[in-house]
Protein backbone atom coordinates (compact mmCIF):
# COMPACT_ATOMS: atom_id res chain seq x y z
CA UNK A 1 0.00 0.00 0.00
CA UNK A 2 1.02 3.38 -0.58
CA UNK A 3 1.07 4.58 3.04
CA UNK A 4 3.56 1.56 3.82
CA UNK A 5 5.96 2.58 1.01
CA UNK A 6 5.93 5.49 2.61
CA UNK A 7 6.65 5.13 6.07
CA UNK A 8 9.44 2.52 4.68
CA UNK A 9 10.76 5.81 2.49
CA UNK A 10 10.47 8.20 4.93
CA UNK A 11 12.74 5.53 6.98
CA UNK A 12 15.31 4.13 4.48
CA UNK A 13 18.98 5.03 5.31
CA UNK A 14 20.09 5.32 1.67
CA UNK A 15 18.71 7.68 -0.67
CA UNK A 16 18.72 4.41 -3.10
CA UNK A 17 16.26 2.53 -0.77
CA UNK A 18 14.40 5.73 0.19
CA UNK A 19 13.76 6.13 -4.47
CA UNK A 20 12.84 2.42 -4.66
CA UNK A 21 10.05 2.63 -1.90
CA UNK A 22 8.86 5.64 -2.50
CA UNK A 23 8.71 4.50 -6.84
CA UNK A 24 6.70 1.56 -5.10
CA UNK A 25 4.42 3.74 -3.56
CA UNK A 26 3.69 5.77 -6.89
CA UNK A 27 3.01 2.72 -8.67
CA UNK A 28 0.12 1.42 -7.03
CA UNK A 29 -3.02 0.38 -9.00
CA UNK A 30 -5.41 1.90 -7.10
CA UNK A 31 -5.80 5.91 -6.78
CA UNK A 32 -3.50 7.29 -3.92
CA UNK A 33 -4.72 10.20 -1.66
CA UNK A 34 -3.28 13.49 -2.89
CA UNK A 35 -1.91 14.22 0.06
CA UNK A 36 0.04 10.89 0.55
CA UNK A 37 0.98 11.21 -3.56
CA UNK A 38 2.68 14.53 -2.85
CA UNK A 39 4.75 13.06 0.37
CA UNK A 40 5.83 10.07 -1.72
CA UNK A 41 6.89 12.83 -4.59
CA UNK A 42 8.47 14.15 -1.74
CA UNK A 43 11.08 11.52 -0.42
CA UNK A 44 11.89 10.70 -4.54
CA UNK A 45 12.93 14.41 -4.33
CA UNK A 46 15.11 13.65 -1.21
CA UNK A 47 16.73 10.99 -2.87
CA UNK A 48 17.40 12.80 -5.66
CA UNK A 49 18.83 15.69 -3.05
CA UNK A 50 20.87 13.29 -0.80
CA UNK A 51 22.55 12.12 -4.45
CA UNK A 52 23.18 15.45 -5.73
CA UNK A 53 21.38 14.84 -8.83
CA UNK A 54 19.73 18.60 -8.43
CA UNK A 55 18.04 18.60 -12.05
CA UNK A 56 16.18 15.62 -11.18
CA UNK A 57 15.27 17.04 -7.57
CA UNK A 58 13.92 20.31 -9.33
CA UNK A 59 11.58 18.01 -11.99
CA UNK A 60 10.20 16.40 -9.23
CA UNK A 61 8.63 19.54 -7.18
CA UNK A 62 7.16 20.24 -10.55
CA UNK A 63 5.24 17.85 -10.39
CA UNK A 64 4.48 18.35 -6.89
CA UNK A 65 3.47 21.57 -7.39
CA UNK A 66 0.86 20.47 -10.12
CA UNK A 67 -1.01 18.47 -7.42
CA UNK A 68 -1.37 21.51 -5.03
CA UNK A 69 -1.00 20.09 -1.62
CA UNK A 70 1.34 22.32 0.86
CA UNK A 71 2.30 24.20 -2.05
CA UNK A 72 4.97 26.45 0.05
CA UNK A 73 6.35 23.42 1.34
CA UNK A 74 6.85 22.40 -2.45
CA UNK A 75 8.02 25.99 -3.08
CA UNK A 76 10.72 25.74 -0.07
CA UNK A 77 12.37 22.17 -1.28
CA UNK A 78 12.27 23.48 -5.00
CA UNK A 79 14.47 26.65 -3.81
CA UNK A 80 16.85 24.20 -2.37
CA UNK A 81 16.99 22.21 -5.80
CA UNK A 82 17.37 25.63 -7.54
CA UNK A 83 20.30 26.79 -5.71
CA UNK A 84 22.00 23.18 -6.34
CA UNK A 85 21.67 23.78 -10.01
CA UNK A 86 23.07 27.31 -9.48
CA UNK A 87 20.06 29.71 -9.88
CA UNK A 88 19.40 31.52 -7.29
CA UNK A 89 17.09 33.88 -8.98
CA UNK A 90 14.75 31.03 -8.98
CA UNK A 91 15.68 30.24 -5.67
CA UNK A 92 14.07 33.73 -4.57
CA UNK A 93 11.25 32.99 -6.61
CA UNK A 94 10.10 30.01 -5.10
CA UNK A 95 10.80 31.65 -1.79
CA UNK A 96 8.84 34.62 -2.51
CA UNK A 97 5.83 32.43 -3.90
CA UNK A 98 6.35 30.01 -0.20
CA UNK A 99 5.85 33.53 2.09
CA UNK A 100 2.71 34.24 0.11
CA UNK A 101 0.83 30.91 0.28
CA UNK A 102 2.06 29.66 3.63
CA UNK A 103 -0.08 29.92 6.09
CA UNK A 104 0.43 32.25 9.19
CA UNK A 105 2.44 29.59 11.32
CA UNK A 106 5.18 28.92 8.42
CA UNK A 107 5.31 32.30 6.96
CA UNK A 108 8.10 33.33 8.48
CA UNK A 109 10.43 30.72 7.87
CA UNK A 110 9.88 30.92 4.39
CA UNK A 111 10.79 34.69 4.75
CA UNK A 112 13.87 33.83 6.85
CA UNK A 113 15.10 31.28 4.47
CA UNK A 114 14.14 34.07 1.54
CA UNK A 115 16.44 36.29 3.61
CA UNK A 116 19.51 34.04 4.33
CA UNK A 117 19.78 33.12 0.35
CA UNK A 118 20.05 36.84 -0.22
CA UNK A 119 22.33 37.95 2.54
CA UNK A 120 24.54 34.65 1.06
CA UNK A 121 24.44 36.23 -2.00
CA UNK A 122 25.47 39.33 -1.40
CA UNK A 123 21.92 41.15 -1.49
CA UNK A 124 22.23 42.29 1.84
CA UNK A 125 19.43 45.31 1.63
CA UNK A 126 17.06 42.85 0.54
CA UNK A 127 17.81 40.53 2.83
CA UNK A 128 17.12 42.86 5.84
CA UNK A 129 13.84 43.82 4.88
CA UNK A 130 12.98 39.58 4.23
CA UNK A 131 14.54 39.48 7.70
CA UNK A 132 12.26 42.30 9.32
CA UNK A 133 9.47 41.06 7.63
CA UNK A 134 10.42 37.40 9.24
CA UNK A 135 10.61 39.16 12.60
CA UNK A 136 7.17 40.65 12.42
CA UNK A 137 5.61 37.01 11.92
CA UNK A 138 7.67 35.17 14.01
CA UNK A 139 7.63 33.79 17.50
CA UNK A 140 10.21 31.63 19.44
CA UNK A 141 12.61 32.06 16.09
CA UNK A 142 12.72 35.85 16.37
CA UNK A 143 15.49 36.33 18.10
CA UNK A 144 17.58 34.80 15.19
CA UNK A 145 15.85 36.55 12.59
CA UNK A 146 16.49 39.94 14.48
CA UNK A 147 20.18 38.72 14.71
CA UNK A 148 20.62 38.32 11.20
CA UNK A 149 19.13 41.70 10.06
CA UNK A 150 21.69 43.32 12.55
CA UNK A 151 23.79 41.40 10.68
CA UNK A 152 22.21 42.26 7.14
CA UNK A 153 21.76 45.79 8.10
CA UNK A 154 25.72 45.86 8.89
CA UNK A 155 26.90 43.93 5.95
CA UNK A 156 24.43 47.11 3.82
CA UNK A 157 27.05 49.94 4.40
CA UNK A 158 30.30 50.39 3.28
CA UNK A 159 31.53 52.10 6.36
CA UNK A 160 33.14 50.21 9.01
CA UNK A 161 30.68 49.81 12.14
CA UNK A 162 30.17 52.31 14.29
CA UNK A 163 29.49 52.40 17.97
CA UNK A 164 25.41 52.08 18.30
CA UNK A 165 26.04 49.75 15.35
CA UNK A 166 28.43 47.34 17.46
CA UNK A 167 25.80 47.97 20.25
CA UNK A 168 23.12 46.59 18.41
CA UNK A 169 25.09 43.33 17.22
CA UNK A 170 26.13 42.89 20.97
CA UNK A 171 22.78 42.92 22.31
CA UNK A 172 21.03 40.61 18.86
CA UNK A 173 23.76 38.21 19.96
CA UNK A 174 23.23 38.40 23.60
CA UNK A 175 19.11 37.83 22.89
CA UNK A 176 20.51 34.61 20.43
CA UNK A 177 22.62 32.89 22.98
CA UNK A 178 20.27 33.24 25.37
CA UNK A 179 16.95 31.45 23.09
CA UNK A 180 16.89 28.10 22.07
CA UNK A 181 17.51 29.18 18.48
CA UNK A 182 21.04 30.22 19.64
CA UNK A 183 22.20 27.13 18.96
CA UNK A 184 22.29 24.94 15.80
CA UNK A 185 22.24 27.82 13.13
CA UNK A 186 21.93 30.38 15.59
CA UNK A 187 25.66 29.31 16.28
CA UNK A 188 26.85 30.50 12.41
CA UNK A 189 24.77 33.78 13.45
CA UNK A 190 26.44 34.27 16.77
CA UNK A 191 30.02 33.59 15.03
CA UNK A 192 30.36 35.80 12.26
CA UNK A 193 28.85 38.66 14.88
CA UNK A 194 31.80 37.37 17.67
CA UNK A 195 33.86 38.04 14.58
CA UNK A 196 32.66 41.26 13.63
CA UNK A 197 32.80 42.51 17.54
CA UNK A 198 36.85 41.16 17.40
CA UNK A 199 36.21 38.27 19.75
CA UNK A 200 37.69 36.02 17.33
CA UNK A 201 38.27 33.29 19.85
CA UNK A 202 34.37 32.79 20.76
CA UNK A 203 33.80 33.40 16.92
CA UNK A 204 36.21 30.21 16.12
CA UNK A 205 34.39 27.58 19.23
CA UNK A 206 30.79 28.55 17.37
CA UNK A 207 31.97 28.64 13.67
CA UNK A 208 33.29 25.05 14.18
CA UNK A 209 30.57 23.84 16.15
CA UNK A 210 28.33 24.76 13.20
CA UNK A 211 30.40 23.20 10.49
CA UNK A 212 30.71 19.94 12.96
CA UNK A 213 27.25 19.94 13.10
CA UNK A 214 26.34 20.68 9.41
CA UNK A 215 28.88 18.18 8.13
CA UNK A 216 28.19 15.10 10.16
CA UNK A 217 24.69 15.10 10.13
CA UNK A 218 22.27 14.71 7.37
CA UNK A 219 23.18 14.54 4.10
CA UNK A 220 20.08 16.21 2.92
CA UNK A 221 21.10 19.24 5.68
CA UNK A 222 24.61 19.48 4.53
CA UNK A 223 23.28 20.18 1.15
CA UNK A 224 20.78 22.62 2.29
CA UNK A 225 23.54 24.58 3.97
CA UNK A 226 26.38 24.35 2.04
CA UNK A 227 26.60 27.90 1.37
CA UNK A 228 26.64 28.75 5.10
CA UNK A 229 29.15 25.86 5.40
CA UNK A 230 31.06 28.07 3.20
CA UNK A 231 31.46 31.05 4.47
CA UNK A 232 31.75 29.57 7.84
CA UNK A 233 35.09 27.90 6.66
CA UNK A 234 35.99 31.19 4.75
CA UNK A 235 35.53 33.18 7.99
CA UNK A 236 37.68 30.51 9.79
CA UNK A 237 40.30 31.40 7.74
CA UNK A 238 40.43 34.32 8.04
CA UNK A 239 40.05 34.73 11.75
CA UNK A 240 42.67 31.65 12.47
CA UNK A 241 44.96 33.59 9.90
CA UNK A 242 44.19 36.73 12.34
CA UNK A 243 44.68 35.24 15.60
CA UNK A 244 48.19 33.49 14.31
CA UNK A 245 48.85 37.49 14.18
CA UNK A 246 47.42 38.55 16.94
CA UNK A 247 49.42 38.13 20.34
CA UNK A 248 46.56 36.08 22.91
CA UNK A 249 46.45 38.99 25.88
CA UNK A 250 45.49 40.97 23.00
CA UNK A 251 42.04 39.59 21.98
Amino acid sequence: MPELMLQKASLARTAGLRAKYARRGLAHDGQVDPTTQVLLLRQLYLSHLESRRFDDALAITGQMLAIDVMPDVVRQDAARACLGVGDVEGAIHHLRLASRRAPASRRAFHLWTMGSVLYLYGREREAANAFERAARWGTTERPLYLAQLELARTAATAAAPDSRTLTALRDAAEALADAPCGQGYGEFVRGEIAALLGRDDEAIALLESFVARTTRGRVALAIALAAETRRARRLLGRLRRRRGRTPRTLQ
